[in-house]
């Protein structure tokens, strides 16, 4: 027969290998966020009973608080390298259902997109086996590359712009050119060692 130590010991063992599981229970939501400096996933704990709310954001607790009597409302809390401000609202819908939005910077997730998609241009790549999640902003012409602002190096050409900036000893360089379109604006375009990079669409 098992001692009561080794019982102790063998439950403790059983609960730390299952813990990750038991605090994940109260889970309602998970959205995928693309910034600037990688693509960041919330996670939204909702406990209906208790009032709990618990935000995680790339596995990292950011908010928790237990037993709140008011089961709707909203949590903010920063979100990747320029600390974006996200909301997470609670509303009540019928009885005890809920409905989870997540606000980026005042906006819905999706009207966020929208407009990121025409602020940014995002291309993903592969370097010697490593991949590479390149981002252009275009009202301040930053650089980024797997969550690194990079520097930069502008020039003006004949038929447009260049920003030249290197990644793991590779030169690179987004070509900025007028479309000759006023819808289209202007066009970038990421060249590596030479050769054209299709863009991404997040």
């Amino acid at each position: 027969m098992a001692s009561r130590e080794e019982i102790t010991v063998c439950e403790d063992e059983v609960r730390s290998r299952y813990s990750h599981l038991e605090k994940m229970t109260d889970l309602v939501a998970v959205w995928e966020v693309a910034l600037s400096d990688g693509v960041h996933k919330i996670e939204f704990e909702h406990g209906t009973t208790s009032g709990k709310r618990v935000v995680y954001v790339d596995g990292k607790e950011e908010i928790r608080k237990e037993w709140m009597f008011k089961l709707v409302g909203k949590e903010t809390f920063p979100v990747g390298v320029s600390k974006t401000k996200a909301t997470i609202n609670i509303d009540a819908v019928s009885g005890f259902a809920y409905e989870y939005t997540l606000e980026i910077n005042g906006k819905s997730l999706k009207k966020y997109m929208e407009n990121r998609s025409k602020t940014t241009n995002t291309w993903v790549l592969s370097l010697g086996g490593t991949d590479y999640r390149v981002v252009l902003e275009k009202d301040t012409m930053d650089v980024w590359c797997n969550g690194q602002k990079m520097e930069t190096a502008g020039e003006f050409v004949e038929d447009g712009t260049e920003t030249h900036f290197s990644v793991d000893d590779h030169s690179c360089c987004i070509k900025a050119v007028s479309s000759g379109k006023r819808k289209e604006g202007i066009i970038h375009t990421l060249i590596v060692d030479d050769r054209e990079i299709p863009e991404a669409v997040e």
